[in-house]
C-alpha cells in the first residue's frame, strides 16, 4: 500500500474512533480550545493595537524632528526637574535655525495654550490654541476640509486669522459654513479661513480636532508674549533624517551659545521614541500571552497524550490483528498520529469560531480583525500540538509485538 493509501486508511479509522468516543474526544479538546483561543485573540489584539497606534502617531511624521526644551520621555523626577531649568526656545532661535539648515524641507515653530472659543451664543471650552507659521502646513500631516491655511504674508504680518479643528467647527457652526466668520478666542476676534479634516484623538490623551491655529506673532501679541516654542523640522528626505538631526543639533548648540564641553540644553524628539516605547510594552504583553498560551497548550497536550495512551490500551487486540495480517509499523504510527492531530484540529476549529465571536464584541472598542496569518498560525499550532502529543502513544502502538497484542483480552 502506498503512503497516500495508508494515510487515507488511517484517516478513516481515526475518524471512526473519534465518533465512537464523542464525549471523550470533546473533553480532550478543551485544553486545546483554550490555548488556541488565547493565541488567536493575542495575535489579533496585538495586530489591532499596532494598527491603531500607528494611525494615532502618524500625524507626528516619520520624517519630522521636534526640537523642544525637554524630552518626550523621562526616566526620573530629577531628570524632569533638571529639564525645567533649561532656557526657553524662542521665536528668534527658531528663525535662526531655519536660516542655518540645509537638509530641511520646512521649519515651523509652535507654541500653544488653552482658551475658550465663542461664536455668537455658542462656546467651545478647553480649546488648544496653536500659534505657528505658514510652514506648519508642511511639517504636519493634517488635511483641510474647507478653506485654506495661513499664508506667508498672514504669518509674517500676524493678521488675526485662524484655521479651526473639525470639533470646534461642529460645536460652533452646526450647519452653516465657518469660512469668513469671526470667532472670539479668549478676548480677541479671529477670522476663520480654513477648517481641518477630522483627525480623532492622539493616544486617547487629547483631541486633535479641538484646536485653533493662529499666526505665531498674533499668538504672542494676544496670549503669550514670550512662549516656550517647539520647533518642527521636516527633513527633505527620510533617508537623511539622521544627518538632518545632527545638523539641527549642531545649529542649535551654536544658536544657544553652548561651549563644546557643555551638554545639550534642548531635546530633539521624533516618532521613533513612541515606537520604541510601544514595542517594548508590546513585547511584554506578547511574552505574557505566549506564556499563558504555552501553559494551556501544554496542559491540553498532556490530556491528549493520556487519552491516546488509553486509546492504545483499549485497542491492543485490534493493533495485534492489523499487524498479524501485514500492517507495517509505519501504518500503525500514522493511524494514531492522525487521530491525535484530528482531535486537535477539531479543537482548533472550535477555538477559531469562539475567537471570531469574541472579536465581534471586542471590535466595538478596539479595531481588531482575524487575518489569514493568525488563522494559519492557530491551525498550525493545533496540528503541531496533536502530532507532538500523540507521538509517544503512537510509537508505543507501532512497536507492539503482534503475538503479545493478540493475547490481550
Amino acid at each position: 500500500m502506498t503512503l497516500f493509501g495508508e494515510f487515507k486508511e488511517g484517516l478513516g479509522i481515526s475518524w471512526s474512533a473519534i465518533r465512537a468516543n464523542k464525549m471523550r474526544s470533546v473533553l480532550t479538546t478543551l485544553g486545546i480550545v483554550i490555548g488556541v483561543v488565547t493565541v488567536t485573540l493575542m495575535g489579533t489584539a496585538i495586530a489591532g493595537l499596532n494598527a491603531a497606534f500607528l494611525k494615532n502617531i502618524s500625524f507626528i511624521g516619520a520624517d519630522v524632528l521636534y526640537v523642544s526644551r525637554q524630552n518626550w520621555f523621562v526616566n526620573s523626577h530629577e531628570e524632569w526637574a533638571k529639564m525645567q531649568k533649561r532656557p526657553r526656545i524662542t521665536l528668534d532661535q527658531a528663525t535662526a535655525l531655519a536660516k542655518r539648515l540645509t537638509l530641511a524641507r520646512a521649519v515651523a515653530p509652535e507654541a500653544d495654550t488653552g482658551r475658550a472659543v465663542k461664536y455668537g451664543k455658542r462656546q467651545s471650552n478647553n480649546v488648544r490654541v496653536v500659534g505657528t507659521t505658514d510652514q506648519f502646513y508642511y511639517t504636519t500631516s493634517f488635511e483641510l476640509a474647507q478653506g485654506r491655511f495661513i499664508s506667508p504674508a498672514e504669518s509674517d504680518g500676524g493678521r488675526p486669522v485662524c484655521v479651526i479643528g473639525w470639533q470646534v467647527a461642529t460645536n460652533l457652526f452646526r450647519l452653516e459654513s465657518p469660512i469668513g466668520k469671526e470667532i472670539r478666542v479668549g478676548g480677541s476676534d479671529f477670522e476663520v479661513i480654513g477648517v481641518m479634516a477630522q483627525q480623532g484623538r492622539f493616544l486617547g490623551l487629547f483631541s486633535l480636532d479641538n484646536q485653533v491655529i493662529v499666526p505665531l506673532k498674533q499668538f504672542m501679541a494676544e496670549f503669550w508674549s514670550n512662549p516656550d516654542c517647539v520647533i518642527q523640522v521636516k527633513a527633505r528626505d527620510l533617508q537623511q533624517l539622521a544627518e538632518t538631526k545632527e545638523e539641527v543639533r549642531s545649529a542649535m548648540r551654536v544658536i544657544r551659545h553652548l561651549a563644546p564641553t557643555d551638554p545639550d540644553d534642548f531635546a530633539i524628539n521624533q516618532q521613533d521614541e513612541f515606537l520604541r516605547i510601544f514595542h517594548r510594552l508590546g513585547g511584554t504583553i506578547a511574552a505574557v500571552g505566549l506564556f499563558i498560551t504555552g501553559l494551556s497548550l501544554f496542559v491540553g497536550g498532556i490530556g491528549i497524550m493520556n487519552i491516546m495512551f488509553v486509546s492504545v490500551a483499549e485497542r491492543t487486540r485490534e493493533i495485534g490483528i492489523r499487524k498479524a495480517i501485514g500492517a507495517k509499523r509505519r501504518t500503525i504510527l500514522l493511524q494514531f498520529l492522525i487521530e491525535a492531530a484530528s482531535i486537535c484540529l477539531i479543537g482548533g476549529a472550535i477555538a477559531l469560531g469562539l475567537a471570531r465571536a469574541l472579536m465581534l464584541i471586542v471590535h466595538k472598542y478596539v479595531p481588531v480583525s482575524m487575518s489569514l496569518t493568525v488563522v494559519s498560525i492557530a491551525i498550525g499550532v493545533s496540528l503541531l500540538t496533536g502530532v507532538l502529543s500523540g507521538f509517544f502513544p503512537a510509537w508505543r502502538a507501532a512497536r507492539m509485538n503482534p503475538v503479545d497484542a493478540l493475547r490481550n483480552e
